[in-house]
């Protein structure tokens, strides 16, 4: 009995001494904590992009000076990382060359092109229609993930969530006559921008296996950022007028794509990708409301239903999952 009791006890210290060893980014409440922080930040890019625009005098047909305006920012906030993980005393080495072409193509995709369709497509755009057909790259990444990871099963639940979330998008186009009609420069660079941004969350998982994930994270927005703002000098783009509230909204996007990405790729690492991504159906959301309320555009009808659709479709994805 005396070594049954024993055994019992070494099991349970050897149990506690490996919840112990667990990350932070994995305990089901910080990835909560931590998913809808980056989500939150995420959906006030939206009207502080266009706000920055109009702060800086960028108008429509400006697409050098957008590019140049998301390249600054990005370039800035991947050299923040850098510094805050040399700080720490984080590793920059990057495993094999095989490794930094990963991290380049990474940088291309989720930064360079990314952020080239969406700075493009939100200028075309209301925030609020952008913001909930963004949520398109929520859907895709969940089903990519079911056929690219061991860990992310395909479930009739997430085809039916999908499926739900599916119909929220083609709501945006119910109604032609309110919030316009569609359009390639502005809900396609959108469309595309998803493409990029869940394909770029593939990626992040194996981010890891290279280099430190917060380092790599520099890496890829610093990299992308210098990959959108050198085109943007040599094609003319400037930022026309500097003002000392462009400068504040400017520091705030570094914010949020610091906060944002440095969360949200840490998270992709080491947990089931629709476990985290999913959490992505709040930008939307977020997006939608600021952008009424920050830039005064109108609330369509559609937009509710649109909205409610998408965040119907995460709740049956996540539905009864512990």
């Amino acid at each position: 009995m005396n070594i049954q009791k024993q055994g019992q006890g070494v099991e349970s210290a050897v149990n506690d001494s490996s919840a112990s060893r667990i990350s932070i980014f994995q305990r089901p409440f910080w990835v909560v904590v931590f998913a809808l922080t980056a989500a939150i930040s995420w959906g006030w890019a939206y009207p502080l992009i266009k706000l920055g625009f109009e702060e800086f005098g960028i108008t429509q047909s400006m697409t050098a000076n957008k590019i140049l305006f998301a390249g600054v920012r990005f370039f800035i906030s991947g050299a923040l990382i850098l510094l805050i993980a040399r700080l720490f005393g984080r590793s920059f080495k990057v495993e094999s060359t095989g490794g930094v072409f990963y991290i380049l193509l990474f940088s291309i995709l989720n930064t360079s092109l990314h952020y080239a369709f969406f700075y493009i497509g939100l200028s075309h755009s209301d925030g609020a229609r952008a913001a909930i057909l963004n949520s398109l790259g929520v859907f895709m990444l969940v089903l990519l993930a079911c056929v690219f990871f061991k860990s992310d099963k395909l479930t009739l639940r997430k085809i039916i969530g999908c499926s739900v979330g599916f119909a929220g998008i083609l709501a945006l186009n119910l109604n032609r006559g309110g919030g316009g009609e569609f359009t390639m420069m502005g809900d396609g660079m959108i469309i595309l921008n998803a493409f990029c941004s869940a394909f770029a969350g593939l990626m992040t998982r194996g981010l890891k296996r290279y280099a430190d994930v917060f380092v790599a994270t520099g890496y890829s927005l610093a990299i992308g950022g210098l990959s959108l703002f050198l085109p943007a000098l040599m094609l003319g783009g400037t930022l026309p007028v500097v003002t000392f509230t462009g400068i504040v909204i400017l520091a705030l996007l570094v914010c949020i794509s610091t906060l944002g990405f440095a969360l949200y790729n840490k998270l992709l690492s080491c947990n089931p990708v629709g476990r985290v991504a999913i959490f992505n159906s709040l930008i939307p959301v977020v997006g939608a409301v600021t952008s009424c309320l920050c830039l005064a555009e109108p609330f369509y009808w559609k937009y509710i239903i649109a909205a409610g659709l998408a965040t119907t479709g995460i709740y049956i994805i996540n539905k009864g999952k512990r």
